[in-house]
């Protein structure tokens, strides 16, 4: 599944933590999604969700995102890096 990060960025407030944003699109998807991303410490324990970006798609699409983000470390760290390095 290649993707492409469009937008990244991350805040940190004593309340909620650290809270990323990320919208990204998927090659052969017809709409862009964005996975909310946070983290009481900001160093592991990451909790999401998983929407469409712009305007509903497919749920079939958007649910093998979701898959992909439950099963593979990698994936979900791409993210977390991007809205990380969104800090810096």
């Amino acid at each position: 599944m290649k993707v492409n990060i469009l937008n990244a960025k991350m805040s940190q407030s004593e309340d909620s933590g650290y809270v990323g944003h990320v919208q990204f699109e998927v090659e052969q998807h017809k709409q862009p999604y964005e996975v909310t991303i946070q983290s009481n410490n900001g160093r592991n324990n990451w909790s999401y969700a998983l929407n469409f970006s712009n305007q509903p798609g497919s749920e079939d699409e958007i649910q093998a995102v979701d898959e992909r983000l439950e099963e593979d470390d990698a994936f979900f760290e791409q993210f977390v890096i991007a809205a990380t390095n969104s800090m810096l």
